[in-house]
């Protein structure tokens, strides 16, 4: 997945996934907790195989994961092509109407939209780019 969009949730919290994302998507996807100021979805095709590497660790490692799985609900795209964001991750990481959506490789990103143009105006400097092609496996 790539590309970048801005949407707007409805008063239900409701999102109009983008029609690139939403190619990408299932009838089912997951919503879930990030390790920044983010939302990830997932497309089921992609969660059942991260599911698969969690199977295949150990206990102890599986038992990081019980915040991950707690706060991941499974969203049916409805046919407007929406999925419901549950409150609980909204105000975890800020959102509150306004969203920029990312398609970024195996998953999408919902950012507030603030948010995200603070991240990418001090992301998009001509050092951090370089470093970005340098880190490009090509």
């Amino acid at each position: 997945m790539t590309g970048q969009y801005e949407h707007n949730l409805d008063a239900k919290g409701r999102l109009i996934l983008p029609a690139p994302i939403r190619r990408e998507m299932d009838e089912l996807c997951h919503v879930t907790i990030s390790n920044f100021k983010y939302i990830d979805v997932y497309s089921d095709k992609e969660w059942k195989r991260l599911q698969e590497k969690v199977n295949e660790m150990t206990r102890k490692e599986k038992d990081i994961m019980r915040v991950f799985f707690a706060n991941t609900q499974d969203c049916e795209v409805d046919s407007q092509g929406r999925i419901l964001i549950p409150a609980k991750l909204r105000e975890r990481v800020g959102i509150t109407k306004s969203v920029t959506i990312i398609g970024f490789s195996d998953h999408a990103e919902i950012w507030d939209r603030d948010a995200y143009a603070a991240y990418e105006e001090e992301m998009f400097t001509p050092e951090k780019i370089a470093a970005i092609w340098e880190n490009l496996p090509i």
